[in-house]
């Protein structure tokens, strides 16, 4: 059994401690600890635990970090965390820029510890039943809207929100960028609180994401397009759609011929059952099973640096778009 540490007790520090508690068959929950004595106190309290009194008496105790702390903090945990021979499970993003992610992932080379990035949705059912189905999309369309919320505003809406769509194009496509369009606009917070970016890959394949954190509604789909498909997922809602084409009649229920001129086609749409989950849960599970089989985690630092650079050029194409503008 893996002893385990949480360094931040805020909102999603208290959710990530529930789970790991639901977890005690594969980890020891040794502690936690936040600065805030206010909160440290009453989360020892609330879920029966140890509040540590410093990082370094927490990171000696265990043998994994779980970071939920603020993201300008996790540069410097993870470091720590590295450099004491633990495993690390950190929030999203990584780190603030991409230099001190190629940083870490240098460290974590030399030390033979694994890190994964909690870049959730890789674990949200309804993206994980579109997977079953090998897609490889050559457009993607999504939208990640939410209505304002003060947490998160210490970085862009494209580290805050953007950055979820991001790694899922990470994971899809597993091509070079070679271009990045992207405008933003700063609206309530000192950095972008809406942007549209547009990605082309070296395949060919186009993505327009469109990420707003001061939306009236709240709205987390991505639509995708490929030669013999669309699909779309919903990962608010949970919900998959899959229209399949074919050449020939399938041998299957709810499919249906269109005429295209001298030929026909056939399509097909499939609704998957998606079984509900709890995604945080899901993903250090992932990370316990990574540790002891000695494997890749789910979601590596690698990838999660993948993500940061295109994040990094979106956010350089909103300063060209921004400089533009004020030239006009």
């Amino acid at each position: 059994m893996l002893k385990i540490g949480v360094l931040g007790a805020g909102h999603l520090g208290k959710i990530h401690l529930t789970c790991i508690k639901k977890l005690d068959h594969i980890y020891d929950l040794v502690g936690f600890y936040d600065p805030d004595k206010e909160v440290q106190e009453r989360v020892r309290e609330q879920h029966q635990l140890r509040s540590f009194d410093s990082i370094e008496e927490l990171i000696a105790a265990v043998d994994v970090i779980d970071i939920v702390a603020p993201t300008p903090a996790h540069y410097d945990l993870i470091k720590r965390g590295i450099a004491a021979g633990k495993h690390v499970f950190t929030e999203k993003p990584i780190t603030e820029n991409v230099e001190q992610a190629e940083e870490l992932g240098k460290l974590m080379g030399v030390a033979g510890v694994k890190v994964q990035v909690g870049h959730v949705e890789r674990f949200n059912p309804a993206f994980q039943a579109v997977q079953k189905h090998n897609p490889h999309p050559m457009f993607v369309e999504g939208h990640r809207l939410a209505q304002f919320n003060p947490r998160g505003t210490d970085v862009s809406v494209v580290h805050d929100l953007m950055i979820h769509d991001i790694d899922i194009l990470v994971a899809l496509i597993p091509y070079p960028v070679i271009n990045v369009q992207a405008s933003g606009v700063a609206v309530v917070s000192d950095q972008p609180d809406i942007c549209n970016a547009r990605i082309e890959f070296e395949n060919g394949a186009v993505a327009n994401l469109t990420a707003s954190r001061i939306s009236l509604k709240n709205m987390r789909k991505l639509r995708m397009f490929q030669r013999d498909a669309y699909l779309s997922v919903d990962f608010l809602e949970k919900k998959t759609e899959i229209v399949q084409l074919f050449d020939e009649s399938p041998d299957v229920e709810n499919a249906f011929e269109i005429e295209l001129g001298e030929r026909s086609k056939w399509i097909h749409l499939v609704q998957p059952e998606i079984k509900p989950n709890n995604a945080i849960l899901e993903e250090l599970k992932s990370f316990h099973d990574a540790i002891i089989s000695d494997r890749d985690p789910d979601v590596t630092l690698w990838d999660a640096l993948k993500s940061m650079q295109i994040a990094q050029q979106i956010l350089t194409a909103i300063d060209v778009s921004a400089s533009r503008a004020k030239i006009l």
